[in-house]
């Protein structure tokens, strides 16, 4: 709710830091300056995560795949940094065990795939009840009975961490915001203001209102993902090295079309490896790794996207045949990578990188979701010594910053409260739904569910998304439709069943709340059209719409 008195902030006041993009990297920094005692700002010229931090795998992995590329010092800083986020937010980072299935015919081999995991686990520092543990064939394929035993010759368990990618992006801005920094979504730097030939600010225009002002910031940095270049062209610094954009998709099946046990991470013929997700109701499968030169706005899933996928999932798996009817979603986004000559889209480093223009303007770019934090800490330290040196600032601390506050001590304490909470639940009839939302937003649920005797509708799923809504427009700066939907609840990828149940009247609640009737182009055509079809119950035609979408 206080979307205005950010912008009002931001309209009046001179920034120490200016920060462009409201991802996870973004979030991130102004998480880790506000923390250290910057005087901060960030803007989003979607909404926050709309991009790259929204459309992952959505786990907290170690990148097992990048020691064929021998990144060990990737490795060891996103495999360490894990257990350093899941203790930030055991709710949402979720301890996951990973079948690695080994193959007569493709990958590597059992004694190469043993030593690589012994050598993950140890770059990462995973307890020792978590370590690597390898399985013999008739192991691996009870493991899992789906998959098709001709040429498994043995498999892997190894650790990693389930998340939402979209969900922890908010709680980070949500955390920055409650250190002091002013974030606001849906505004737009269009241009950057120079003094004495140095980045001093940009000017802005909030798509809300359409109201274009002046923000004033000592330093700026660009954290815009797949658009860094474009705003590396307004600043006529794009020289050197450059990004390399490749797109992922991932597909979305009800769980009963590929009833997988556990998480899967499986070889693909041309030497890509794939993961299939159970999660509730349904199973997610991706992600595709291919060159991108299209428009950065309409990233959408292919057919041949599509098809790879589904050969490679009917492949592994026995008895399966997933085709193109059976998808229900899916999502495509961009990885804003470093290129490098000569490199294939998959070969490409996942490093991150910093850039430094003669204006002053940093951006940061490549990187993995998992590095966030050490992203961050690397950009306010590099903001620290070129500029304010000569303050007293404290030292990063966003180790020890729970993130979804109040927060848990580990995630013992989490299953205990989703239980408590499926009890609380329990005179509603929505006992079913209490992993959902703990899972999602934490504590935070209790205020949620003081919500709901607000409602007097019928159906309980509708009087239990309404509260879902309220919390969110209150406390996650909710503007449109696709906000809710897609970036604070998953529904439109992950629970079709119940979206189609709430989508009118939350949209007419919401239409309520923010006095404006969302049919205007304020709102994401693509998106806003399915989800208006979605609710009267019409099928969208394969293939997916830009940005994902539903069938």
């Amino acid at each position: 709710m206080n979307r205005p008195t950010n912008i009002a902030r931001i309209k009046s006041e001179q920034f120490d830091l200016l920060i462009i993009g409201g991802g996870i990297t973004g979030a991130g920094i102004a998480l880790d300056a506000a923390s250290r005692g910057l005087k901060t700002a960030l803007i989003e010229r979607k909404d926050f995560a709309y991009g790259t931090s929204s459309r992952s795998t959505k786990l907290i992995h170690g990148g097992l795949r990048y020691l064929k590329q021998l990144e060990f010092g990737l490795v060891k800083e996103v495999g360490s940094e894990r257990a350093v986020v899941h203790k930030l937010a055991p709710h949402l980072v979720i301890p996951e065990k990973m079948l690695l299935p080994l193959y007569e015919k493709r990958g590597m081999g059992s004694t190469l795939t043993s030593i690589g995991l012994k050598l993950y686990d140890w770059l990462a520092g995973v307890k020792a009840d978590d370590q690597r543990k390898m399985l013999t064939r008739q192991q691996t394929l009870k493991q899992e009975p789906l998959l098709n035993p001709s040429d498994v010759k043995g498999g892997a368990i190894y650790a990693e961490y389930r998340t939402d990618d979209a969900r922890l992006t908010i709680e980070i801005m949500k955390a920055a915001n409650f250190q002091g920094a002013s974030v606001c979504n849906y505004c737009e730097a269009q241009d950057f203001i120079y003094q004495h030939q140095h980045v001093a600010g940009v000017t802005a225009v909030d798509h809300i209102s359409g109201e274009i002002f002046f923000i004033r910031a000592s330093v700026v940095v660009s954290a815009a993902g797949p658009w860094v270049d474009l705003l590396r062209e307004k600043d006529h610094s794009k020289k050197g090295k450059h990004l390399h954009l490749t797109k992922g998709v991932h597909i979305v099946v009800p769980k009963e079309k590929l009833p997988v046990t556990q998480s899967i991470y499986f070889d693909v013929g041309d030497g890509r490896m794939i993961f299939a997700i159970p999660r509730g109701r349904i199973t997610y499968i991706g992600t595709t790794d291919t060159n991108y030169n299209g428009n950065l706005d309409e990233v959408t899933i292919e057919n041949a996207d599509v098809e790879y996928l589904i050969k490679a999932v009917n492949q592994t798996f026995n008895q399966v045949n997933l085709t193109v009817d059976d998808i229900e979603s899916g999502w495509a986004g961009l990885r804003p990578l470093i290129n490098e000559e000569g490199k294939s889209a998959s070969e490409l480093s996942r490093k991150d990188e910093i850039f430094e223009s003669p204006s002053g303007l940093i951006s940061i770019a490549g990187g993995k979701l998992t590095g966030y934090r050490k992203m961050a800490e690397r950009v306010v330290d590099l903001v620290i010594k070129k500029h304010f040196h000569h303050q007293k600032l404290k030292p990063c601390a966003t180790e020890n910053l729970l993130l979804a506050s109040p927060g848990f001590k580990n995630y013992d304490e989490v299953k205990k409260y989703i239980a408590v909470t499926a009890e609380k639940l329990k005179p509603f009839h929505l006992e079913q739904e209490a992993a959902y939302l703990v899972n999602n937003f934490g504590k935070q649920v209790d205020q949620i569910l003081s919500y709901l005797s607000e409602f007097t509708d019928e159906d309980p799923a509708v009087r239990l998304a309404k509260a879902e809504l309220k919390f969110c427009l209150e406390n996650e700066m909710v503007i449109k439709p696709e906000d809710f939907f897609i970036r604070r609840t998953g529904l439109l990828y992950f629970d079709l069943p119940r979206l189609k149940k709430v989508i009118e009247p939350c949209l007419s609640y919401l239409e309520s709340q923010r006095g404006t009737v969302f049919s205007n182009e304020l709102v994401s055509q693509v998106e806003f059209r399915e989800l208006r079809r979605l609710g009267a119950g019409t099928e969208i035609p394969a293939p997916m719409q830009a940005n994902g979408g539903v069938r």
